[in-house]
């Protein structure tokens, strides 16, 4: 009796041994893991309030900057936008870095997160931000311009570090700045380098062919005639999307070039109100607004903020745009100087009517391909791989040129907004019906590249 008594009692007492042991195991892990193995926040848990109220600043930091012209802005916009998604990268599921993706990054080491360290992804995105728009703006930005970036740097630093860890504070901000400082190293080296500096590439002298582009104004010599030469992001944006031969030069009233020119003569002669005001409403000059580029980005951003889109949404959306813009206008002024084609206006006033005026103001570079339909064609296949199933098809209102003056103009579709402004070029007078055909079809094998040949992460909100 007394023996199974015992024997009862040593089974119930291993039992409960074994039990204890096991959720003391349990415990111990779950210990373990919440002290070493915890993971940093994903990017998709952070707000993108910060980064919109950085291109909002760009924006003015473009416009009120001596020496950012189109080409000039396009580049600030390209090289910023990798350094925010670089920043934040390694806290979006199934993303990958741009280092071995991009033309001549990959000899550029990119600092990695330590394993097993914390990180505070947007502090690290805040700090990247902040040091890239000053290195990209760098000799020209005003004191009033960098005071404006800095406060944005400091305020939200703080707000981003309030309840975070000291530890991860310092490791997340010093992570940022030097995934910028390596990023403008290879910025350095595309060729573009400080070229606000010397817009014009000077000495520049144009051929004196009757084809030729000849001065529409004040200034005597055409934009950035080197631009294209500047290294691409993606080398199939140069090599596989240069648009044809535009159609023979001639002053043959019967010939085609005559009939392209005809067309914008009789389309400013008879233009509907509308048509003016689509003319100003994209007209984007430099240094009254913040150039085509950032035209395109500030409808980003909006569509962005409207739809709530987090800091990992947010971030790969800015970093498609950077590499379409930045490459839509290398790709756009090499086929600007490859045929150098004299502007609507100048052809037109010697050949068809000597009083003919434009609507808007013809900039001072050559005519084949138009720039604002290829950077708006990159722009709308970039937009429409970011809120469509690829149709295009989204309902919104443009608000940004709100600030300038105008009107809001509204789209059930990219594809028709980006058909608009390539129409505005011709409603404007400065542009030949071909230059805005063509210069679409280019900014959208462009857009579709960028979408295709990067390996960018699925399903971000």
């Amino acid at each position: 009796m007394i023996s199974n008594i015992l024997k009862f009692t040593y089974s119930k007492n291993l039992a409960a041994s074994i039990i204890l042991s096991f959720l003391a195991l349990i415990l111990f892990d779950s210990c373990t893991k919440d002290s070493s193995d915890q993971l940093s926040k994903t990017t998709e848990e952070y707000s993108a309030d910060f980064i919109l109220s950085y291109y909002d600043q760009i924006c003015k930091t473009v416009k009120t900057t001596q020496g950012f012209f189109p080409p000039q802005a396009a580049r600030a916009y390209g090289y910023i936008g990798i350094a925010q998604y670089e920043a934040v990268v390694n806290g979006i599921e199934n993303a990958k870095s741009l280092q071995n993706q991009l033309n001549g990054f990959a000899s550029f080491q990119l600092p990695t997160p330590i394993q097993g360290e914390l990180y505070n992804w947007a502090i690290a995105s805040n700090a990247a931000t902040a040091r890239m728009m000053k290195y990209m703006f760098d000799k020209n930005l005003t004191p009033a311009n960098r005071l404006k970036i800095d406060s944005l740097e400091i305020f939200y630093h703080n707000q981003l570090s309030a309840g975070e860890e000291v530890s991860i504070v310092s490791r997340s901000q010093a992570y940022g700045q030097n995934i910028a400082d390596v990023v403008y190293n290879y910025s350095k080296t595309d060729g573009g380098h400080e070229s606000y500096l010397d817009p014009f590439q000077l000495p520049y002298s144009v051929p004196s062919d009757p084809f030729c582009w000849v001065p529409t104004g004040a200034i005597t010599t055409p934009l950035s005639p080197r631009w294209g030469n500047n290294r691409p992001f993606l080398t199939s944006n140069i090599q596989k999307v240069q648009p044809p031969q535009h159609m023979a030069f001639s002053v043959a009233t019967n010939s085609e070039f005559y009939k392209e020119a005809m067309i914008v003569y009789n389309t400013v002669t008879n233009n509907t109100s509308e048509q003016i005001e689509i003319a100003k409403y994209w007209a984007d000059d430099p240094f009254a607004t913040c150039t085509p580029a950032g035209h395109t980005f500030n409808i980003l951003a909006q569509i962005l903020k409207e739809e709530r889109a987090t800091l990992a949404k947010s971030s790969l959306a800015f970093a498609k745009m950077s590499l379409a813009e930045n490459d839509a206008f290398i790709s756009c002024w090499k086929g600007k100087y490859d045929y150098i084609l004299i502007r609507p206006v100048s052809y037109i006033q010697k050949y068809i009517d000597a009083n003919f005026k434009t609507v808007i103001g013809t900039p001072p570079f050559p005519a084949y391909t138009s720039g604002h339909s290829c950077e708006m064609g990159a722009g709308s296949r970039i937009l429409s791989s970011l809120f469509t199933n690829g149709s295009g098809d989204y309902q919104f209102t443009d608000y940004s040129q709100l600030q300038y003056g105008f009107f809001a103009r509204s789209y059930s579709n990219f594809e028709e907004m980006a058909q608009e402004c390539a129409d505005s070029r011709l409603y404007g007078g400065i542009h030949y019906p071909i230059d805005n055909s063509k210069g679409l079809q280019v900014g959208k094998a462009i857009g579709d590249n960028v979408n295709k040949e990067i390996i960018w992460p699925l399903f971000v909100r």
